[in-house]
């Protein structure tokens, strides 16, 4: 009898227990991102300088609406920038293009490439530019005039003041490729590393100084980097957001760190100049948010370093809280 009773309140136990977890699982929620389904792509059609071949080119955008010909985009309805570009350059119109839709499924996903883009007239440009895909929260700033300081480019993050736990994506990858750097009008060389896909999530707390000048506050991080090649799609994958001061964990690298100077992302300012994001210091992990930066990347290396065998696949973009 005694057996029996120690038998019937473990079992007791048992189910307080599984309730517990049921409930626990009920609490977890998880929110797409606007677009973040990768099902909607706007069509920028753009005819190149005649001097250069005068080829009209397609850019896709994450985003909907009618195509678009032969103009800079400004971004509409969708968070989502992608690093196909249009260019102007000492009067020659050129694209840039690394980011594309791909059909999956009863949908599509986005497929970056990493690759070079060259543009040769002869005694005026010769340029050759390697450009990683991306495609991120904030958008480009077109046209592109020049290859100077790549980071002033892009409008890194949008306003964003909720609290997730991790980002939620489906991907595969092919990575691992020498590297190369391909910087525009000097010589491309060999870099002695491996190629890496990134993905990163970065919560801020930012503020503008009566300068103009943006200050940050870094409140949580997310960070990975991919080596290996993964052929089959990997689903529900997960990056798991840090919140406060990570910089004694033992996860942590030193490429999470802060972000200032030559590293800083850039933003537009109250007075509609683009500035840089001056990260200050690691803010507490109750600190209040006021912006996220999510960017996906087929290389690792920062402005014109990576493979042109580097691939990633990105679908369904989501938070999890």
């Amino acid at each position: 009898m005694k057996n029996l009773r120690s038998k019937i309140k473990l079992l007791g136990i048992l189910s307080l227990l599984s309730v517990s977890v049921i409930n626990a699982q009920k609490k977890e929620t998880v929110e797409p991102i606007a677009f973040g389904d990768m099902n909607h792509w706007r069509v920028r059609q753009i005819k190149e300088s005649k001097i250069i071949g005068g080829n009209t080119k397609y850019l896709y955008a994450i985003a909907t609406g009618d195509t678009l010909k032969d103009i800079a985009y400004k971004k509409t309805d969708s968070p989502w920038g992608v690093s196909s570009v249009l260019a102007k350059v000492k009067g020659v119109t050129k694209t840039s293009i690394t980011v594309f839709p791909e059909k999956r499924d009863n949908g599509s996903c986005a497929r970056l490439e990493t690759r070079i883009e060259k543009c040769t007239v002869l005694g005026l440009i010769n340029i050759n530019v390697l450009a990683s895909g991306t495609i991120f929260l904030g958008e480009m700033v077109e046209p592109i005039k020049d290859t100077n300081n790549p980071q002033s480019k892009m409008i890194a993050g949008i306003a964003f003041t909720k609290r997730p736990k991790a980002v939620q994506y489906d991907y595969k990858v092919t990575t691992g490729g020498d590297c190369i750097q391909a910087t525009g009008f000097s010589k491309q060389k060999k870099v002695n590393r491996k190629d890496m896909a990134e993905v990163q999530v970065l919560l801020q707390n930012r503020w503008e100084d009566a300068d103009g000048n943006i200050y940050a506050k870094r409140v949580g991080t997310g960070w990975e980097r991919f080596d290996k090649t993964v052929e089959h799609w990997q689903n529900n994958h997960r990056l798991e957001v840090h919140y406060g001061n990570i910089s004694t964990k033992s996860f942590y690298e030193p490429y999470m760190g802060l972000k200032d100077g030559e590293q800083a992302y850039y933003t537009r300012n109250s007075k509609g100049n683009i500035v840089p994001i001056r990260e200050v210091t690691w803010a507490l992990p109750t600190e209040k948010v006021t912006h996220i930066i999510l960017q996906f990347s087929s290389s690792n290396g920062g402005a014109y370093t990576g493979s042109t065998d580097s691939k990633l696949w990105i679908d369904n973009v989501k938070l999890v809280y």
